[in-house]
């Protein structure tokens, strides 16, 4: 099975916008670990937004 083309461009994106890494850089992450960074930045925006 093959990772959504968006999907896979939605996450890189999310991760280079709160990360400023480079496509390249991203990209040679292991799948479960370029998921694993979108969580954690999504989880750092939650808490920050419930503090506001």
């Amino acid at each position: 099975m093959t990772y959504a083309t968006d999907r896979l461009f939605e996450e890189v994106a999310y991760v280079a916008y709160h990360f400023h890494w480079s496509m390249d850089e991203i990209l040679e992450l292991e799948h479960a670990d370029r998921q694993r960074f979108a969580a954690e930045i999504s989880g750092i925006n939650r808490r920050l937004t419930e503090e506001d």
